[in-house]
């Protein structure tokens, strides 16, 4: 059985390119590049996240003082990774979000077609 964490992320994902190819609206478009990312990110988490023999994985972290032998750790490659795509994503949707307000105020619309009318 494919667990939900798996689901949510491809539905997510499918959801985000659906509305990517099919919405006009320049805000829609950051929106459903926003929800890729966040379905991937959640993607990157559930394949580094392990239960081995029903024991629930510790966090990644090294203190030194006790050892976690036999305890299971999360891997923290994906968890690296995702914080920082976070980071990127978050840069990028700001810039997007700066780019379709001055498109907004020198063009009057947000139509992705309209706007390539203009193109010329």
């Amino acid at each position: 059985m494919i667990p939900l964490q798996f689901v949510t992320a491809f539905l997510m994902i499918f959801m985000g390119i659906y509305a990517f190819l099919y919405k006009r609206n320049l805000i829609k478009l950051i929106l459903a590049l926003n929800l890729v990312d966040a379905g991937i990110h959640l993607l990157l988490i559930s394949l580094g996240y392990r239960l081995e023999n029903g024991i629930l994985p510790t966090a990644p972290i090294y203190t030194g003082y006790e050892t976690l032998e036999g305890v299971p750790m999360v891997g923290p490659i994906p968890q690296a990774l995702v914080l920082t795509s976070i980071v990127i994503g978050v840069c990028v949707l700001s810039l997007a979000m700066a780019l379709t307000i001055n498109a907004y105020k020198h063009y009057r619309t947000l139509d992705v077609s309209k706007l390539r009318r203009l193109r010329g």
